[in-house]
């Protein structure tokens, strides 16, 4: 696996995490039980600093194994709705891996 596959995948699934606590639990808590905090601060965090990273690890992905510009964007609006951002990370690394060159097997 790729440096930069690696770096997408682990940067996808925190995005994933925070913004499902950020819908599933902040805003419920912000509206529900008039308590802003959760959602105020993991919607700082995800917003100003890993959805952020998020885009740029995709677009170095998507630079380095020559994505088309449609799975790009796609890719990265995963990040914006929850749960899809775990969805295109399993299609991202399946369609990086086929397009991967073959490299032979480490000799003992």
């Amino acid at each position: 696996m790729t440096g930069a596959l690696l770096r997408y995948r682990m940067v996808a699934w925190i995005v994933g995490v925070l913004l499902i606590v950020l819908v599933c639990v902040g805003v419920p808590l912000k509206y529900a039980a008039d308590s802003p905090d959760v959602a105020k601060w993991v919607g700082f965090v995800h917003g100003v600093f890993v959805f952020p990273l998020y885009l740029v690890v995709t677009l170095l992905l998507a630079i380095r194994t020559r994505m088309s510009p449609v799975r790009t964007v796609l890719t990265m609006l995963a990040g914006t709705i929850p749960f899809a951002s775990f969805y295109a990370e399993r299609a991202t690394t399946k369609y990086v891996s086929e397009r991967a060159p073959e490299r032979p097997a480490p000799t003992a």
